[in-house]
């Protein structure tokens, strides 16, 4: 038996491509070779996964994506504000030596002058289109002239000034002006402020340049806090940061302790700065304890935020006084009560009644 004639014969047909060029093609599926098939196969699984990864893509966006909008923060302008007459605008580009670093005020008819082009009309225009308006210009005379342009002063803006300074309000202002120097312009703080302000801007003006500074949940606002003793102290004078139009700079009131009772001067105290404050602390501000107090029965009268109540806690003075327990701390809008002692009391009836008859028959014998 001639085992040539049970071999399977592949056989090829030619199949004439465009421009003279052929291909030699097999002709079923049957036929063609395992290295062949092997590599189709690996192909058409290739071709699935891809498109398996494309759809679930477009299924699932990006993690980015999907929680919100993220602002890009610094401190260059936005592209919403619409520059005017007054503004001043540092333009600079490679071949503009003679501007480049120099300030250039926009004049009241809302037209900078630019080398080579002239004037040129910008009021009513954003940063981005001042950019390209002068690209178009200066192309006639320079090859990719590359503007870049920055608002380094703007014209009159207003800022808000809200809270516990003297004289709140909106302010107009115009040019370079920092948290210190709004804050003057509001009349100074009062005493009662706290030294934390928070300061509210819009992201147009880009995000507030301090370290702590957050969005807000719409994502539209950029929110920081600044501590007013460490710029005051010089301990962080970089946080006195240049205000924008429309900021809002609010000036919360200080937390207070309150001192009622037994002591020489009753009433509250500003924590300022400080979070906390001892007992012995609130003491000292209320300038100590009368004769009929009774230091061992004194209460703190604490605020329950979820009860909108106060509850009582137990606090040994005299022990603190003479170092056998620690000293108490107290938090913002605590109450100290030191209560009177009647046998104290009925002592000094006693004592005040036979000072007044001693002193009443002292008079009565001076001739």
């Amino acid at each position: 038996m001639n085992m040539e004639h049970n071999r399977p014969t592949l056989i090829y047909r030619r199949q004439e491509m465009p421009q003279g060029f052929s291909k030699s093609i097999i002709s079923t599926p049957s036929e063609r070779p395992a290295w062949l098939v092997f590599n189709l196969r690996i192909m058409a699984l290739g071709l699935a996964g891809a498109f398996l990864i494309a759809g679930a893509a477009a299924q699932n966006p990006p993690a980015s994506a999907s929680n919100g909008q993220t602002a890009k923060c610094d401190n260059q302008i936005r592209s919403t504000y619409l520059l005017g007459p007054d503004d001043q605008l540092d333009i600079s580009a490679p071949e503009l030596t003679d501007v480049n670093n120099k300030p250039v005020r926009i004049d009241g008819q809302g037209d900078i002058a630019v080398p080579l082009a002239g004037s040129v009309h910008v009021a009513g225009l954003t940063v981005q289109q001042t950019e390209q308006q002068l690209d178009k210009v200066l192309s006639k005379y320079i090859r990719h002239p590359q503007v870049v342009v920055n608002v380094t002063e703007v014209r009159s803006q207003p800022v808000s000034v809200l809270g516990a300074v003297n004289s709140p309000g909106v302010h107009q202002v115009q040019g370079h002006k920092t948290v210190m120097e709004m804050l003057a312009m509001a009349g100074g703080i009062r005493q009662d402020a706290g030294y934390s302000i928070r300061i509210t801007r819009q992201l147009e003006w880009g995000c507030i340049p301090l370290p702590g500074a957050q969005l807000d949940p719409s994502g539209k606002f950029s929110v920081a806090e600044v501590n007013l003793r460490k710029i005051m102290d010089a301990k962080a004078p970089e946080e006195n940061i240049q205000i924008f139009p429309h900021d809002v700079i609010s000036v919360p009131k200080a937390e207070m302790v309150y001192v009622i009772g037994e002591v020489h001067r009753s009433g509250g105290f500003v924590l300022g700065e400080h979070k906390s404050i001892s007992v012995l602390q609130a003491l000292s501000l209320a300038e100590g304890l009368n004769t009929g107090a009774d230091p061992r029965h004194a209460k703190i009268l604490r605020l329950n935020a979820s009860a909108d109540q106060r509850e009582e806690l137990k606090v040994d003075v005299k022990d603190a006084l003479n170092g056998k327990k620690p000293d108490t701390p107290m938090q913002g809008e605590d109450i100290l009560f030191i209560p009177g002692s009647t046998g104290k009391k009925a002592a000094l009836r006693g004592l005040e009644a036979a000072i007044q008859t001693g002193t009443g028959l002292a008079v009565w014998r001076i001739p």
